[in-house]
């Protein structure tokens, strides 16, 4: 039992750096972001990384296939779509607060989660194939990557401090840049 904690815990803190990378840019976004806000974010980006798994659980490995033959495509297009928004805005100057400005909006964060969590959702296909205790590697793997995603946001908002302007369009960089990671991941390397 030890060593299924000791791999969930391990297995969340890989799927939980998309999330923080995330939560990095969050902070950026927010300046100057207080716990709540911190833990607001990380609330969703944990509740999707438990969420996900338990979906792919269900499915099961009969639906494993087409899952994957898609997946990376919508995280790429939505991380891309979220980041060039926020690169525009920052480099023309105008602004849509309700959005890309406000990370707290409730459509960012679902769409930043499920963007984050869809390799989750192809580990739960694995739980299904390997007997795993989904719901206890489910949780921990929620609660890791709640933990780390408030950390990202706390770091983040340092950051912006710093670098004003900006660090908006790093922030819209790294999303970019996480999304296209997915794609080439899921693309060149799966196997």
């Amino acid at each position: 039992m030890i060593s299924i904690i000791i791999e969930a815990v391990l297995l969340g803190i890989g799927l939980a750096m998309d999330a923080f990378s995330v939560s990095v840019s969050d902070g950026i976004l927010l300046g100057r972001a207080q716990l709540r806000q911190a833990c607001r974010i990380a609330f969703f980006f944990g509740l999707f990384q438990f969420i996900m798994p338990v979906i792919g659980y269900a499915a099961g490995s009969t639906f494993a296939g087409i899952i994957e033959t898609f997946d990376h495509w919508v995280a790429f297009m939505l991380l891309a779509l979220i980041g060039g928004k926020m690169i525009f805005e920052a480099v023309s100057g105008k602004e849509e607060k309700e959005e890309v400005k406000n990370p707290l909006a409730f459509k960012t964060l679902l769409l930043l989660a499920v963007a984050t969590s869809i390799d989750a959702l192809a580990v739960g296909v694995t739980f299904a194939t390997i007997s795993s205790p989904v719901l206890l590697c489910s949780a921990i793997i929620g609660v890791v990557t709640f933990f780390i995603s408030a950390a990202g946001v706390l770091l983040g908002s340092k950051c912006g401090d710093l670098f004003g302007n900006k660090a908006e369009i790093a922030g819209g960089v790294i999303l970019i840049l996480i999304g296209l990671k997915i794609l080439i991941e899921h693309t060149f390397f799966a196997g």
